[in-house]
């Protein structure tokens, strides 16, 4: 994105610099504008459900900058000769239930013939400039916690493999329609110091952008890390999708894994997730207070997975 030498205006408090979750425009001293889009082809067989999953991954970027979503559009590309309308109706159906379930208002959208199914949205939001939540600003001391449980991308391709029964596939599926609105607002009352979600690069992916340069090392806890059901099973049968090894190359030597960690956790770290969870650092008091907050909340696979010291140099270690 650099080569694109976008010239930003005093408004944009958040552009493409730091991979941040959304992008956020200043309107005045208390309201600025948090848009996002996302879309991908279809995780799941089911249409109704692929559109609950597409709305929440598309709301989880503007859940992950602090902001509240307002306005929707719909993105398609559909293959009208691969399917019937209705398959594209039910799609639409299963988005704006999540919308509608949540206040939020379809605007409308746009769609093109295309030789392969997509379906994505443009989210737009609001939050307080001062109230902006960063994937950057970890501190010395800081714990780490995760709202959801991983292995989307390792069941997913179980799935496509006709290889998952209902007792994986159903909070497989819980999993990635569930939003991040809950934790979002309840870890707003503590100070938080850095935040994001966890999609396409994994968790190590995404615990690399928050670590940035910065002379920081997080440790991550594997037994501590929450799984799907099934992620174990599949892992060590090789069950796995491409993404997480081009994510295991993209984190390269910055991320050490202990020889004692066992094969579907050093998997499931670089596993490319879906509508994943919260990503969340804060100094570790608040965080055991945050974490019963949430479960309160009914935000039950959050746990405190890892820890945030100074180092020589930024990395990342996998206990």
């Amino acid at each position: 994105m650099d080569s694109l030498s976008i010239t930003y205006n005093e408004n944009v408090l958040v552009g493409v610099q730091n991979s941040e979750d959304a992008g956020v425009y200043k309107i005045n001293d208390e309201f600025a504008m948090v848009q996002s889009l996302d879309f991908f082809t279809p995780i799941v067989d089911d249409p109704y459900i692929f559109g609950q999953i597409t709305a929440a991954n598309a709301l989880s970027d503007i859940y992950a900058m602090g902001g509240d979503p307002l306005t929707a559009m719909n993105i398609v590309s559909f293959p009208m000769s691969k399917f019937p309308l209705d398959v594209l109706t039910k799609i639409l159906q299963g988005g704006l239930s999540v919308l509608n379930e949540n206040g939020i208002q379809l605007l409308g959208g746009h769609s093109v013939d295309d030789e392969e199914l997509k379906y994505g949205m443009s989210i737009t939001g609001r939050v307080h400039p001062d109230k902006i939540l960063r994937n950057r600003g970890i501190k010395d001391g800081d714990s780490i916690i995760l709202t959801k449980s991983l292995g989307t991308g390792i069941i997913g391709t179980a799935v496509k493999s006709n290889m998952a029964n209902d007792a994986i596939l159903n909070p497989f599926v819980e999993s990635m329609v569930m939003l991040n609105k809950v934790a979002s607002e309840t870890l707003r009352k503590y100070n938080i110091n850095a935040c994001t979600d966890i999609t396409g690069f994994g968790l190590v992916g995404h615990i690399k952008e928050m670590l940035a340069n910065d002379d920081f090392e997080i440790i991550i806890d594997s037994k501590k890390l929450p799984i799907l059901k099934g992620v174990k099973e599949f892992s060590e049968m090789g069950v796995i999708p491409g993404g997480l090894n081009r994510n295991r190359e993209f984190i390269g030597s910055i991320c050490e894994i202990s020889q004692n960690v066992a094969k579907y956790y050093s998997d499931v770290v670089f596993d490319p997730q879906t509508s994943g969870g919260l990503l969340v650092s804060l100094d570790s008091e608040s965080a055991k207070l945050l974490l019963d907050n949430l479960h309160e909340n009914g935000v039950d696979s959050a746990k405190i997975i890892g820890s945030v010291k100074k180092s020589e140099k930024a990395q990342i270690k996998v206990i």
